[in-house]
């Protein structure tokens, strides 16, 4: 018991943490949930009433004496009160499930809103070796279907939990004043369930962990499906596919089944306890009966009050095994958020407005967790508004290189300055402002082609949009498409052709406006006629800024100013196209 409770203490002390906006509601659903005690003691009341005032000779409840005053009351008076009471008693007991019912559905749906976008907004700023190590569809699995595990465990655990104790407390009780003897047979079932639950509970969290990775594996399938249709129809493995996502499937449902049946296998232990506990007070409390300890009334009533005590004893005995499934559901959410971004900003990041675009490595060296590969002890300088190319075979270090640029990464040793300033001293987002991208398969979103040119400046008009799509060479064609400007690009741009996306791409750099362009093989992709036409864009586009462009072909790097030859990581050449004051630059 001790090591389940040091696991799920700290890991609900966080849950509830992650809640306080639901704070309110949370007291509000457990004020209502307790108010199901008083009304839960009353409802066998109106049965006592018929059974003791009614048929047979017992006076009447205190309160109903002293509501009808001393007089004699005939038993169809008392009939009637008695099916009063019982109304009345009902009519409260659904308007408070009523507003239960509502307050939990509003705060479960508001507690699930809030906990997704608080994943969403950390995923995004976590460190890419985080989504290269996990992928897409892990995390995407985590925040759908794990997340919501908070409102289960907050609402559907916490809370009746709180709530079965209260009433298995006051159960206890008001069976105690009754027959103290009848209460304790009552609870001697009570170890029973105890340990049940906790060899149960850990099979459950065990289990539980196995389905969510065979489920979030089965997942990872469909999406590597869905977005590699094109290349599965070519090679005709639809059936391949499916076969390898039965295959996972059937694993995860196995797991499933068994842990089912050992759940299923533990209700029935639960129920057939509760049935001996049951059986065995009703024989004592017969005996009272015929010993004249007890009334039948009251004895209904005590049965009626066990009957409803063994209640949050199951309810109890059942939720322990459910939020062991929940908390194994957070504890994947959680991770997530555990995870630190790599790059951190300082109290006090500088403010950056424009800059001006040069830019010095200093001895930079950086190293991936994983492989070890990146960049070793590089150093270079590159003047304001200079055309740098970058060449190297797979796995040199070249979109390394940029990715330190930006900040994606910081060095492990030495500096990356711009404007003679050490990046990682100005604000992450001033620094990401200053850079525009097009890369070598550019990413469009689905959404309208205004809003795709647009997003790198949400407030662009329309006449800035189109002014972007003219320098880029994209407005002709995105006029003869069916509705313009607003025609949807499709999931990932798929209604365009790579040409058309590279352009749309180029017209967003425009749109943006950054001194620092980075040009990640802008034309690789495309026909020679599409090629010429883009080169011709981006040229206008590299004017005036600091430009990085990476580039398998040497005639794309002809218009650099200097070229940076990578290999294994190393920087071996700087070749230069300038003058003698750029070569000295270069070489810094």
């Amino acid at each position: 018991m001790k090591r389940i409770t040091e696991i799920k203490l700290p890991l609900i002390l966080r849950v509830t943490a992650q809640a306080r906006s639901a704070w309110p509601h949370l007291a509000g659903i457990t004020v209502l949930s307790l108010l199901s005690l008083p009304l839960t003691l009353l409802y066998p009341l109106p049965l006592k009433i018929v059974i003791d005032s009614v048929l047979g000779q017992q006076p009447l409840p205190e309160f109903l004496r002293k509501l009808v005053g001393n007089q004699i009351v005939a038993a169809p008076l008392v009939l009637s009160l008695a099916i009063a009471l019982l109304l009345a008693i009902a009519l409260l007991v659904n308007l408070q499930g009523l507003a239960n019912w509502w307050l939990q559905t509003y705060t479960g749906e508001k507690l699930v809103w809030d906990f997704r976008a608080a994943l969403l907004n950390h995923v995004q700023r976590l460190p890419l070796t985080f989504h290269d190590r996990y992928g897409a569809t892990d995390s995407v699995y985590r925040i759908q279907h794990d997340a919501p595990s908070i409102q289960y465990v907050t609402i559907q655990g916490i809370i009746p939990l709180i709530t079965a104790l209260v009433t298995l407390a006051g159960m206890i009780y008001v069976t105690a004043r009754i027959d103290f003897s009848l209460a304790l047979v009552a609870l001697t079932i009570t170890p029973a369930l105890f340990f049940s639950s906790l060899a149960i509970s850990r099979i459950v969290r065990r289990r539980s962990q196995e389905i969510k990775g065979l489920d979030s594996s089965a997942m990872s399938i469909i999406q590597e499906v869905m977005g590699s249709i094109r290349v599965i129809k070519a090679f005709g493995q639809e059936g391949r596919e499916h076969a390898r996502f039965v295959r996972r499937s059937s694993e995860r449902m196995a797991e499933q089944v068994k842990l089912a049946i050992r759940q299923a296998a533990f209700n029935v232990l639960i129920g057939l306890t509760i049935a001996w506990g049951t059986a065995a007070t009703l024989y004592i409390g017969v005996q009272h009966v015929r010993a004249g300890i007890l009334s039948v009334g009251s004895l209904l009533v005590v049965m009626a009050y066990i009957a409803q005590m063994y209640q949050p004893l199951q309810l109890l005995s059942s939720k322990a095994t459910d939020l062991q499934a929940w908390m194994v559901s957070l504890e994947r959410v959680f991770m997530i958020l555990n995870q630190a971004p790599e790059i951190e900003e300082l109290p006090q990041a500088i403010h950056l407005d424009r800059a001006h675009g040069s830019f010095e490595f200093r001895n930079v060296s950086f190293g991936y967790h994983e492989s070890g590969r990146g960049l070793h002890n590089i150093s270079f300088g590159i003047p304001a508004g200079a055309r740098v190319g970058i060449v190297g075979s797979t796995g040199a270090g070249k979109t390394t290189l940029l990715n330190l640029l930006m900040r994606f990464y910081d060095p492990t040793q030495g500096q990356v300055l711009l404007d003679g300033v050490d990046t990682r001293q100005f604000r992450v987002s001033d620094l990401r402002r200053q850079f525009a991208v097009v890369l070598q398969d550019p990413v469009l979103f689905s959404a309208s082609i205004s809003e795709n040119i647009a997003y790198g400046k949400s407030d662009a008009t329309d006449e800035e949009i189109s002014t972007a799509a003219r320098a880029a060479s994209s407005h002709d064609f995105i006029l003869n498409l069916p509705e313009g400007y607003e025609t949807s690009a499709g999931e990932r741009g798929i209604r365009l052709s790579g040409g058309e996306r590279q352009r749309i791409s180029l017209a967003r750099a425009f749109l943006r406006d950054s001194p620092i362009l980075i040009l990640d093989e802008p034309t690789s992709s495309v026909d020679v006629h599409t090629e010429a036409a883009i080169m011709e864009a981006t040229e206008k586009l590299m004017r005036g800024r600091t430009t990085f462009m990476i580039a398998h072909r040497l005639n794309t790097l002809k218009n650099c100013d200097m070229v940076l030859v990578l290999d294994q990581g190393e920087l071996v050449e700087i070749r230069s196209n300038e003058p003698e004051s750029w070569s000295r630059a270069a070489t810094l």
